[in-house]
């Protein structure tokens, strides 16, 4: 073969692994040395005030979705929102779908074991709620002789399950789960479940205007993180230092007035 041939061949080799590496790395200006990106997808629940939730014209808001877009601003990187079924969200996190979820997650051992969450940054327990009208109790549900509604796969059902069902307090069938609690709460106005369980301050926000009444909590003193992939090191030290940043500049009190979480 003849010189100027063996260079092209060797020109085309490089062409195509250079082709190769930037569909498998991302293209130098997505990357940084650190191994952080220019721009991240911030997983949501659309159905969770006042921490995160869309609007009628389908903008992401909240409590969480306003500090992400401060960190955003502050950190020069841009973010987009995406909304998620709840029960599916650890998984697109893992499938790569979304970045981060940034939507009211509580740290649990079980989501430990799949992903890793920033520093805590809030806490909440688990309000019960029933219809006006209603001589349901607090005893009543902890006594498991309710059918009681929450949100697929959120901290509630996980309770429910582990302190009710499992020990044999209440039948399985008496836990309805659904994708959203406002669907829970219709049923409950409209007779077919007993009660509503779920994270005290969402809840409250949910029920406002309804005729649905707090009939009592569970003290659970849940942290929420930021859930982050494994392995993504540096995007987990990123939001650790930007999450104090916010808490300690005046923007996070209002926030908290702005959201009614004082």
């Amino acid at each position: 073969m003849k010189m100027h041939g063996i260079f092209t061949l060797l020109a085309c080799i490089v062409a195509v692994l250079a082709v190769a590496g930037a569909g498998c790395t991302g293209t130098a200006d997505q990357t940084d040395g650190a191994g952080l990106k220019d721009s991240y997808i911030v997983g949501i629940d659309a159905a969770y005030p006042p921490y995160s939730y869309i609007d009628k014209d389908g903008n992401a808001q909240g409590f969480d979705v306003d500090s992400m877009k401060w960190i955003a601003e502050k950190k020069g990187i841009k973010v987009t929102f995406m909304d998620v079924d709840w029960d599916s969200i650890i998984p697109a996190l893992q499938a790569e779908k979304i970045d981060m979820v940034y939507a009211g997650m509580t740290i649990t051992p079980l989501r430990l074991e799949a992903v890793n969450f920033t520093d805590p940054y809030w806490t909440v327990n688990q309000d019960v709620v029933a219809a006006e009208g209603s001589d349901v109790t607090i005893d009543d549900v902890l006594a498991g002789k309710v059918i009681i509604g929450t949100q697929r796969g959120c901290t509630a059902a996980l309770w429910i399950e582990e302190n009710l069902i499992e020990t044999g307090k209440m039948p399985e069938q008496n836990l309805k789960l659904y994708s959203e609690t406002p669907l829970a709460v219709n049923d409950l106005t409209s007779g077919r479940i007993d009660a509503v369980m779920y994270d005290d301050v969402s809840l409250k926000d949910i029920v406002r205007g309804t005729s649905v009444k707090v009939i009592g909590s569970v003290d659970t003193q849940e942290d929420f993180g930021v859930a982050i992939r494994k392995g993504d090191t540096a995007l987990l030290e990123f939001m650790n230092e930007a999450i104090a940043e916010l808490q300690a500049d005046p923007y996070w009190e209002e926030l908290k007035e702005k959201h009614n979480l004082k």
